[in-house]
């Protein structure tokens, strides 16, 4: 029997796998590629590069997350970790920031987007659109409400089929393309400022949007079975296999589309099925985006909303949150509210305007979760670590330089859009004042009413 306020260990190794996978291929690889050839002067060798050296800055979170993960293997993930290391206060603002804006907000794009392919299929009005992403999103809330093992085990199919569609796809591309012998593009404009540092640096920031959300399965840590051994796995091997993947498909539309190709086209997947297959394929790529889509968003809400469970549980949310179905054993009641509130953001037509702004925020709370690695190293050197950082204390300290780097970069090249994402954070302040008042209230008259 689940007690009220803890989740089953129901998650074993491949699920968790799947996760890490199926949440952070979206739509960027269908997409990025093109521009990030054009930043890069259209260099076949420097594309990859970026896509290595993206992979890689991700797989360094990853083993620090690792750590942290399987020490303390509960639900909430990064807010865990900001809280146990830093405080409540900043754990909160970055829950408050998760759900309002980033988190919720990443299903939201989704779900906008989920609406644009679909629209490739079957035509669709703008009211019909937003019907149709609010109908995504509750499709899967109540897929991941029903039960945690219902939602992994869609997870896991829908991974699978769009991973080995992937998989396919780029295979066919290298034996029937020629492109990979291709001489490079002549006619680009010269990388931003001539500086081949520059160019670098904003196609880094393309590709890491690419490899965004290998950090959700955190929240998931106290779903896992044997955590110590399950999660730390489950997070390098699904990074590396991201890298893996990444690299084959970008091989694969060279070969199809030729190094000016990729660097011409913003849907270098569609086109190169296209010119290779023919334009009914080009039909097989929106098929395939909408299952990966799909995926990415079921990957969110059956992670994200444990960070919310675990806010309230603390006591610096709304109490309800922290409630364990007791039929279903999730925590239905934060899937839903995390669920309403995306679909709010899809309808509202003025998200992805205000998203742009606040983007760079989670690479705050990501660098400032990484470094609590160093503080647990401090104040708890005795509790057991079943795995440990490899390359310590080199790999944190790698992974939140990138991450300052790319805050410090939009500071500067946008102040007045990292101001206002900085303006959303802040606005959790009052917030946290007044859930942290509430709470020491109601603690101190269940004191009260105590039998003595």
């Amino acid at each position: 029997m689940t007690e009220r306020n803890e989740l089953p260990r129901l998650l074993n190794l491949r699920q968790l796998i799947a996760i890490t996978i199926g949440t952070v291929i979206g739509s960027g690889i269908f997409i990025v590629p093109g521009a990030l050839a054009r930043q890069t002067g259209g260099s076949v060798g420097l594309s990859l590069l970026v896509w290595i050296a993206g992979g890689v800055l991700s797989l360094l979170g990853a083993l620090t997350y690792a750590e942290m993960g399987a020490m303390k293997p509960e639900a909430g993930g990064i807010y865990v970790y900001i809280r146990d290391g830093f405080g409540r206060f900043p754990a909160f603002l970055f829950g408050w920031t998760m759900f309002f804006i980033t988190g919720t907000g990443t299903s939201a794009t989704l779900a906008v987007a989920f609406t644009a392919y679909l629209g490739q299929l079957v035509p669709l009005s703008p009211l019909s659109g937003r019907l149709a992403a609010v109908a995504m999103l509750a499709v899967v809330m109540l897929v991941n409400v029903v039960g945690t093992r219902t939602s992994a085990g869609f997870q896991g199919w829908a991974t699978l089929l769009k991973v080995g569609g992937i998989l396919a796809l780029s295979a066919l591309f290298l034996m029937r393309g020629h492109g990979l012998g291709a001489s490079e593009p002549a006619s680009l404009p010269a990388l931003p400022g001539d500086s081949l540092v520059v160019g670098f640096g904003l196609a880094m920031i393309a590709t890491l949007w690419a490899y965004e959300g290998w950090q959700f399965v955190t929240y998931s840590a106290g779903e896992v079975k044997d955590p110590q051994r399950t999660f730390p796995r489950a997070i390098v091997i699904g990074t590396v296999a991201l890298i893996a993947i990444y690299l084959l498909a970008c091989l694969g539309y060279i070969s199809a589309l030729g190094p000016a190709g990729v660097a011409a086209s913003d849907r270098v997947a569609a086109e190169a099925t296209t010119r290779l297959f023919g334009p009914a394929a080009g039909k097989l790529i929106a098929v395939m985006i909408l299952i990966s889509i799909v995926s990415a968003t079921n990957g969110t809400v059956l992670t994200l909303p444990r960070a919310f469970f675990a806010m309230a549980r603390d006591g610096i949310f709304f109490r309800r949150l922290a409630e364990v179905h007791p039929r279903f054993g999730t925590p239905a009641v934060a899937i839903i509210a995390s669920s309403l509130w995306a679909m709010v953001l899809a309808v509202s037509g003025t998200f992805e305007q205000l998203f742009t702004y606040v983007v760079f925020i989670g690479c705050i709370f990501y660098g400032v979760g990484a470094l609590s690695v160093f503080r647990y190293r401090r104040l708890e050197p005795d509790t057991p670590r079943p795995f440990r950082v490899p390359g310590y204390p080199l790999t944190p300290i790698l992974f939140v330089a990138s991450a300052a780097a790319i805050v410090l970069n939009t500071m500067i090249a946008q102040p007045g859009r990292a101001a206002l994402g900085l303006g959303v954070v802040l606005l959790g302040s009052p917030a946290y004042l007044i859930w942290r008042g509430t709470s020491r209230t109601r603690a101190a008259r269940a004191a009260d009413e105590a039998p003595r």
